[in-house]
């Protein structure tokens, strides 16, 4: 997955102003206690930071 394609599905799911925020903000154990923002700076495949996210929030099927 595309680094534009995790963006545009955390704003589609999120809204536009809140995904950016949460994904500084909102820290995911499964990605070892980083942030969506730290993971991606790790090196963290963009694909697998979005299905972090996906299990742990409500994402719709059609965006996962």
């Amino acid at each position: 997955m595309r680094l534009s394609e995790f963006w545009r599905r955390m704003k589609l799911h999120f809204g536009d102003p809140y995904a950016e925020s949460w994904a500084r903000d909102y820290v995911i154990a499964e990605l070892d206690g980083r942030t969506v923002v730290q993971a991606l700076a790790d090196g963290i495949a963009a694909k697998d930071v979005w299905e972090a996210v996906c299990r742990v929030t409500d994402v719709a099927s059609r965006l996962r």
